[in-house]
């Protein structure tokens, strides 16, 4: 084929044109962040899916522990005398004891108290205060300091086991 008048042919079949006005090259935009591809929108749901739930878990766990201590602490209002307030907390504890061991209702003295001290660092149940619940359910009286410290490492022990169930 013959070449145009005015142009020439370049090698490789191109032609040469002096009056051809080349430009740069033009980047493309960079794609906007919003929206997110669906892929992220994936990712975002899972990870709100996960965080509802550990709040919902958190949420039942502490609305648990306040049910517990409130059976506890209604159990040793509702005692007429501190020696019955003791026999309320010896009961519950020796209730909340056979979720972990079916026999540990049955146990007595020194032994009852080495199953309530199982696990806990230092013992408190084999002390003064822990010693209460063997014997001042049967006592006439008893010092309202000493069913206070009894209550103090009672409940805590209560509340464990039965959250553990």
């Amino acid at each position: 084929m013959a070449a145009l008048a005015g142009t020439a042919a370049a090698p490789g079949g191109m032609s040469s044109d002096p009056t051809l006005v080349l430009r740069d090259i033009h980047a493309v935009a960079a794609p906007s962040w919003w929206p997110p591809a669906p892929g992220w929108w994936l990712v975002g749901v899972a990870v709100l899916t996960v965080l509802a739930g550990f709040l919902w878990r958190h949420w039942r766990r502490r609305r648990r522990h306040a049910r517990i201590a409130d059976i506890f602490d209604q159990a040793i209002a509702a005692a007429p005398s501190r020696p019955q307030a003791v026999a309320a907390m010896s009961e519950l504890l020796r209730r909340a004891a056979r979720l972990h061991d079916p026999q540990a209702d049955r146990l007595q003295g020194d032994a009852w108290l080495v199953m309530l001290d199982r696990g806990l660092e230092p013992a408190v149940f084999n002390t003064p205060q822990g010693r209460l619940l063997l014997d001042a359910a049967f006592r006439p009286d008893v010092h309202a300091d000493e069913v206070q410290a009894l209550q103090r490492i009672a409940r805590p022990r209560f509340i464990l086991w039965m959250m553990q169930r």
